[in-house]
């Protein structure tokens, strides 16, 4: 693509859904940050799903769309919907309560759900368009690619804080990983 031309409607459709990724992991880990509210493991397996569809649009918008690309975008999102779908079965009775807390009167799982629903719609429209030029170094992409990579290192560092290298709690109410470090190296 020349530096002066207009993107095209891939290119453009990759960097709106990597732009969503990047949305829905910010405010989970925002969540998490301000509120307090650590993530269970269903979450995070959930956050890693996210993590797999903005690596296969990373993957798109710096070496071109490929449908290998798409394929692990495809994967991401539907083991993300999988573990969603799970969480929601698991308080889809009358009277439980859910787990954490919600928005606009849906827990952050059925979120999930709906947004790996919409993703992976996206995903099906952007291989049947038929300019697949998306390969990008525009100023926006670039700057989209480098705030995705601090989301997911930031995922990463809360997860090991709060997991340690070992499974994570059923309901975490603490950084174990920080504690174990604090016992172990005097921090």
């Amino acid at each position: 693509m020349s530096k002066h031309s207009f993107p095209t409607l891939a290119a453009l459709g990759n960097q709106f859904a990597l732009l969503a990724v990047i949305g829905t992991l910010s405010y989970a880990f925002m969540d998490q940050l301000y509120f307090g509210e650590l993530p269970c493991p269903l979450c995070l397996m959930q956050r890693v799903g996210f993590v797999i569809i903005g690596s296969a649009l990373v993957l798109n918008i710096r070496c071109g769309a490929h449908s290998a690309h798409y394929g692990w975008g495809i994967m991401g999102g539907l083991v993300g919907m999988m573990v969603s779908l799970r969480q929601v079965f698991l308080h889809i009775l009358p009277g439980d309560p859910g787990f954490g807390k919600t928005f606009l009167e849906l827990h952050f799982y059925t979120w999930a759900f709906v947004g790996y629903l919409g993703l992976l719609g996206g995903i099906a429209i952007l291989l049947m368009l038929p300019n697949r030029e998306v390969r990008s170094r525009s100023w926006f992409a670039n700057a989209l690619i480098i705030i995705f990579i601090l989301i997911v290192l930031g995922n990463l560092v809360s997860t090991l804080l709060e997991c340690g290298i070992g499974p994570c709690a059923d309901d975490p109410v603490k950084y174990d990983g920080w504690l174990w470090l604090r016992s172990r190296f005097g921090f």
